[in-house]
């Protein structure tokens, strides 16, 4: 589990103390630069307005006018800045259009106070259907709000309907686009000296907003609403009674956190039975990769407690998260742990794994780890399932047969605790980086940890420059880059179509939800065939010996693990990982710890080469790679293998399967025994819902009774 809220601000704060601050970055300064532009144009426009200054005036509107655009595409995050100082976009279209009002009226004869009376009445008049657009607006998202969202599940029941105009929905964008014909019809009269022209831009100004109000008060009409929420949890209640789920996949986390989701979904949807994928967040609905099983997002505790009348009988997790120990509260399910990953960190033996019903782990050398740990989790309690994914890991078949050595690096992030050790990044990876570039017959692979730079500065800084030398290196060798080949280009666009849904620009979630409602059969192999195909075609095409920075979700770990020749990397589920292929790997040491402390306290380096933050021994290490009679790890690495991953034999994905078969009768036999006892025996547990009462009938969800300890 992460550290307490607290605790990651005051390591946060630690680090940054103890490094230089960074010279400001390009995004900071173009924030700092349209800040300044907009306060000086509404600076400039109050004095042009006071003096009057016709030029000035209407120069400093425009520039206002430049700027505000500028912020809402390019700088959104300044906006919430404004906001908080109460400055928001209301406020700011208000101050122009009152400036530009002051203006006219001090240019001129006298009379004009009377003479522009129904022009301030019309700007009133726009601003108050402005705030009831934005208050109709909300309405409409408030119906749009549904307690479940799904994927690959049929929902045309529902009435989904695609969203209204993202420009109704955006309270700035609508100001900015409604309000511009009054304020170039106002700037027009300063100019002509013509009030029909003000007249005609407030005009246009009131009949957008009367447009946009309409269109969204068609939206509350009763048959153009989503269906209520009493009525979508009946429809999900008959769902599942019609699906009858029996093993799912249970996530809750972060955005940059579906990884951890992802690497579970093909061995979920290899087993038997009907798998289901049961989400928290709205926002981690995209996010999960394609797959054919179906997804349901279960944003409120309430609706989430309607599994425990279902069929649902195992749910997995990859992960811990402080919704956990929210379903772990349904006693119809069991549940099970299964990490995103093992490594020697405490995470891969954490306390809060005693909470699970079982805990799954790849090999004896997780056993071990955490009846060392003392945590609370019972050697009964641990399965050895192996790890499905590396099916995907091609074994090692010898030396580089090219002129170059790949070498795959790969570091983890700093963590939530502050350790030095954790990551290489800070204290080695430019020193890593540099003595692999001076070898001529390195190719590097740099495929930093995604969280990178997100607890301590100094991980991003160090991140930057890698970057850099990397890519300074990879033009020396290679200059300019070549086009991608044709078949790259029509790969990539095959896979964007099979992974993402062809949204429309605006589209909200319920809309979202209406293109992915009817699941496409084969959509899952159709993905795997064509990655596997990008990959092929993607390491063609790039020049011989290229340096590459690997970011993004393409190409994946698994593909650069089976185009390196070695791996350099810190202690993290990766080299655990990329034991299954067998090659050689490094570990950096950036800890205080000696070489042979390092080793005994980290098994999963047993079979590594060390290496030191000044990468002295990068060149041993290389000769090692290049010729395998100097490999004195080999054997070792296979031992390894064997204690972290399990035997060959059966498959991974065979005792997965096994384990989820008899977790799941464990359940079921749980389910008769709570049925058959009687329920004067079980004071306080709720009755089975009656039929139509928005539960799915079931067996009810009882436990046996505790023993009363003694006085």
């Amino acid at each position: 589990m992460p550290a307490p809220l607290s605790r990651r601000r005051f390591t946060a704060r630690i680090h940054r103390r103890r490094s230089s601050p960074p010279p400001p970055s390009r995004p900071v300064l173009a924030k700092a630069l349209v800040t300044a532009a907009l306060a000086a144009a509404f600076l400039a426009q109050a004095v042009a307005a006071l003096r009057p200054h016709i030029p000035l005036l209407l120069a400093a509107t425009a520039v206002s006018l430049a700027a505000e655009g500028a912020l809402y595409r390019w700088q959104p995050g300044v906006l919430s800045l404004f906001a908080k100082a109460h400055a928001d976009i209301t406020v700011r279209h208000v101050l122009r259009d009152l400036l530009l009002l002051v203006g006219l009226l001090r240019l001129g004869e006298q009379d004009r106070e009377t003479q522009y009376a129904p022009l301030v009445a019309g700007l009133l008049v726009f601003y108050a259907l402005h705030c009831a657009v934005q208050a109709v607006s909300v309405l409409v998202r408030r119906t749009r709000t549904l307690p479940v969202l799904t994927r690959n599940i049929d929902a045309s029941a529902l009435r989904l309907s695609p969203a209204p105009a993202a420009l109704l929905r955006r309270p700035g964008h609508r100001l900015l686009v409604f309000g511009l014909p009054a304020t170039a019809g106002m700037a027009a009269t300063a100019v002509t000296d013509e009030p029909r022209c003000a007249a005609a831009g407030v005009g246009l100004s009131l009949v957008l907003a009367l447009a946009g109000l309409g269109a969204l008060l068609l939206r509350l009409l009763p048959g153009r609403r989503p269906a209520s929420e009493q009525e979508v949890l009946d429809w999900f209640d008959a769902w599942l009674a019609d699906y009858r789920p029996t093993v799912g996949l249970y996530f809750s986390g972060g955005p940059s956190s579906a990884y951890q989701a992802n690497m579970w979904l093909e061995p979920l949807a290899r087993l038997e039975g009907r798998p289901v994928v049961v989400l928290r967040e709205r926002f981690m609905v995209p996010r999960i990769a394609a797959t054919d099983i179906p997804i349901v997002c279960l944003p409120k505790v309430s609706t989430l407690m309607r599994l425990e009348q279902s069929t649902l009988q195992v749910l997995i997790h990859p992960s811990n998260s402080g919704k956990t120990s929210q379903v772990l509260r349904i006693p119809t399910i069991k549940h099970t742990f299964v990490n995103h990953g093992e490594s020697d960190k405490l995470s891969s033996c954490n306390p809060y794994a005693k909470a699970y019903d079982e805990v799954w782990v790849a090999g004896p050398a997780a056993r071990e780890r955490y009846a060392l740990a003392e945590v609370g989790v019972e050697d009964k309690d641990v399965v050895e399932i192996g790890r499905p994914q590396l099916d995907a890991v091609r074994p090692y078949a010898g030396p580089p047969a090219g002129p170059y050595v790949t070498v795959l690096y790969a570091p983890t992030w700093e963590g939530w605790d502050g350790n030095p050790g954790n990551t290489s990044v800070i204290a080695a990876g430019e020193n890593l980086v540099r003595a692999l570039l001076a070898d001529p017959g390195v190719r590097l692979l740099y495929k930093p940890h995604p969280l990178t730079g997100s607890v301590d500065p100094r991980a991003g800084a160090a991140d930057r420059r890698i970057r850099e030398l990397i890519r300074a290196a990879g033009r020396e060798r290679s200059g300019p880059r070549p086009a991608p080949p044709a078949e790259l280009g029509r790969l990539t666009a095959e896979l964007d179509r099979l992974t993402a849904a062809a949204f429309r620009a605006g589209a909200d979630q319920v809309e979202r939800m209406l293109v992915q409602s009817a699941p496409e059969p084969g959509r899952a192999e159709a993905v795997a065939r064509t990655t596997a195909a990008w990959e092929e075609a993607y390491w063609a095409s790039l020049p011989e010996g290229e340096h590459q920075v690997v970011e993004g979700v393409r190409p994946a770990l698994y593909a650069c693990f089976n185009v390196a020749d070695l791996l350099i990397s810190d202690v993290s589920s990766v080299i655990s990982d990329f034991l299954a292929s067998g090659k050689p790997y490094a570990v950096v040491n950036t800890g205080a710890l000696s070489e042979e402390a390092f080793r005994a306290a980290f098994p999963t380096v047993a079979a590594a080469a060390v290496l030191t933050p000044d990468a002295a021994g990068v060149p041993a290490l290389l000769e090692s790679v290049r010729h395998p009679e100097k490999d004195e790890l080999a054997e070792a690495r296979a031992e390894l293998k064997l204690r972290l991953l399990g035997p060959a034999e059966p498959a991974s994905q065979e005792r997965f399967g096994a384990a989820v078969r008899a977790l799941c009768a464990a359940a079921l036999e749980h389910r008769a025994r709570a049925a058959r006892r009687p329920a004067a025996e079980l004071p306080g547990q709720r009755r089975e819902a009656p039929v139509g009462a928005g539960r799915v009938p079931g067996p009810a969800p009882l436990t046996p009774p505790r023993p009363s300890r003694p006085a």
